[in-house]
C-alpha cells in the first residue's frame, strides 16, 4: 500500500457543524456531549468544523451517535445529512 495521507473527505467540516447546530450546542456545548471534556480544547470544535483539522476514528464515531447516522454518511462525500438530527431511527445513506 502506498504510504502517504489518506484522502480527506471535503464536507466533513460542514456536516459536523450542521450536526452541532442542529442539536443547539456551543462547541463547549458539543465538546461537553462528546464527552471530551478536559481531553481537548473548544478549539478543536471549531478546527474540525471549518477543516483545519480531522477528528480522530473514535471522535466520529462519537459524532454519529449522537445524531443517531452511520459514521459512513459523515465520511462520504456522496452522503448528505437528513434535515432532522438526531434522527430517530439508525440513519445511513446509499450510494447514489
Amino acid at each position: 500500500m502506498p504510504r502517504g495521507h489518506r484522502k480527506r473527505s471535503r464536507h466533513l467540516p460542514d456536516k459536523l457543524k450542521q450536526i452541532r447546530e442542529s442539536l443547539s450546542l456551543s462547541q463547549d456545548g458539543m465538546l461537553a456531549k462528546l464527552g471530551l471534556e478536559g481531553e481537548v480544547e473548544r478549539s478543536y470544535i471549531s478546527a474540525y468544523e471549518v477543516g483545519r483539522l480531522e477528528p480522530p476514528l473514535e471522535t466520529l464515531l462519537k459524532y454519529a451517535e449522537i445524531a443517531n447516522l452511520c459514521v459512513e454518511v459523515l465520511i462520504r462525500d456522496d452522503a448528505t445529512l437528513p434535515r432532522d438530527l438526531p434522527c430517530r431511527t439508525l440513519y445511513h445513506q446509499h450510494r447514489r
